[in-house]
This record gives structure tokens, sequence and C-alpha cells, in this order.
């Protein structure tokens, strides 16, 4: 198995157990693995994330702790968070990862998920300038959240 979905695996099983929160000692977690802590911040910081549904805080120091939360919305605040957060451009990797959440979470179907990353993908935009590409995804993003998220 790779190291780094070791990792995120063995962090998921935390927030299962933990109410959906873990606190991790990144240095006793890393020990406990057999890897170096840094691998713990990049697990952390790529698979972790807002988009991903995950809340991280940390607090360095002696006593220091990583804690991360699996944020649970209702579905209109979920949907206006994420409108907000895509705000005027969005990549299509950050769309695809919103995506996966939001179907991993249950609140988009498998063809709803289909639609949506088939309608944002770089391919849709190819005719366009670069410099266009992700305003026109972060707009077209937006109106198929309104319409497909009951």
């Amino acid at each position: 198995m790779n190291l780094s979905k070791e990792i995120a695996d063995m962090i998921i099983k935390m927030l299962d157990a933990g109410n959906s929160t873990a606190e991790i000692r990144r240095n006793d977690l890393a020990e406990r693995i057999g890897c170096v802590p840094s691998q713990i911040n990049y697990v952390i910081s790529s698979r972790f994330t807002p988009e991903r549904g995950y809340i991280v805080e940390s607090q360095r120091g002696g006593g220091g702790y990583i804690r991360i939360t699996r944020a649970n919305y209702d579905l209109s605040t979920l949907k206006m968070h994420l409108i907000n957060s895509v705000g005027g451009q969005i990549s299509e990797k950050s769309c695809r990862a919103n995506v996966i959440n939001l179907y991993d979470r249950k609140l988009l179907t498998e063809e709803q998920a289909k639609l949506i990353l088939s309608a944002t993908t770089d391919q849709c935009y190819k005719e366009l300038p670069e410099e266009l590409r992700d305003s026109f995804r972060a707009a077209m993003f937006k109106k198929l959240l309104l319409t497909t998220m009951n």
C-alpha cells in the first residue's frame, strides 16, 4: 500500500472513531507509521482540504497538535459556502475535488457528478483563451450546483 494512502486511511479511521474530529500529534503519528513528519504534512495538505470537506487547525509548539474536522453543513449552507468559495474563477482540479466531495457525501448522484465533471473539463473550454477558461468554468459550476443540489 502507498504510504500516503496508509496515512490518509489512518486519519479517516480516527475521524470515524472520534465523532468527525481527529487530533493528531504529527511526530507521534510519523513515528507510529515509520515516516518523516513532513509526509504527514503532505497528506494533510493534499487530502484534507476544504474542497474535500475538511477543516484543519494546528497549534505549534511542544504540546502542538493538528485537529482535522469533517465539516458537516446542511445542504443550503453547503451550497452557499461552495458558491462563495468558488468566486470568479476555479481550476478544473479544484472543481473536480469539489464534485468528488459532494458525490462522496451523497449530495450529488453519480449522473449529476458526471454531468458537472463533463461540463467543467478543460476540453469544454479549449476554444476560449486560457485566461478566460477558469472564469467560464466558475460560472458554469455555480449554475450547475444551483440546479442539481436539491
